[in-house]
């Protein structure tokens, strides 16, 4: 069996999902996010927080990496990476972003476009102390996304910075951000298993936000 044959077997939305009216809804995205995200959760979603973060870079090729939401507030949605990534350096040379969440299990897909910039230092700061302590090693340790030619001086690196922690539990990576994206659109869509799909779009706008059915 050939893996064209593998990928045309596998059954595609076959399972139960909830219906959605795309006719009472909220006036603003972020309030139906928060609670879609909210059923998410309730229904047994695996990490219902976790979401593509799509930037471009400077020749124009895309970029995309699995995050995880932070925060989510009437400004927008927050993630945290270092600004000397990889994603970090495209959004500084370009901060238009896009964020996607997939919860597979209810049909649901988030899709969010807009402008990302980063939050107030001390943000970043107390977002970077409540990290588990895995995380803060590895964020000290730096040079994501360099090339890496030995794991042995991965494993140092990493034992020189549980150390230093140690010495210094509220030590922080100065170039830990918290990101805060923007929304200028933001799509919400719901599966059919009768491919009749909802596709419900919020358009900012300078009087607020429009809202308009897409086909599927």
């Amino acid at each position: 069996m050939t893996t064209r044959d593998m990928l045309r077997g596998l059954p595609v939305l076959a399972h139960e999902m909830p219906a959605f009216d795309p006719v009472d809804v909220p006036d603003d995205p972020v309030t139906l996010f928060a609670s879609w995200f909210a059923t998410a959760v309730t229904a047994g979603v695996d990490e219902p927080h976790a979401m593509t973060v799509s930037t471009v870079d400077a020749d124009g090729f895309p970029d995309a990496r699995v995050l995880i939401l932070k925060d989510l507030d009437a400004d927008g949605w927050h993630f945290a990476t270092s600004a000397h990534s990889a994603k970090g350096r495209q959004l500084a040379g370009n901060p238009r972003a896009a964020l996607t969440f997939h919860w597979r299990e209810l049909g649901r897909q988030v899709r969010v476009r807009g402008v990302t910039r980063p939050a107030d230092p001390e943000v970043s700061r107390r977002d970077f102390l409540a990290r588990p302590l895995g995380s803060r090693v590895a964020t000290l340790a730096g040079r994501q996304s360099e090339q890496l030619t030995d794991r042995a001086a991965l494993d140092a690196e990493l034992a020189r910075v549980r150390a230093a922690l140690a010495a210094d539990p509220e030590l922080v990576a100065e170039a830990h951000t918290v990101y805060l994206t923007r929304p200028e659109t933001v799509e919400f869509w719901q599966a059919d298993r009768e491919r009749r799909h909802v596709r419900l779009r919020y358009r900012r706008s300078l009087n607020g936000w429009n809202r308009e059915l897409l086909w599927p």
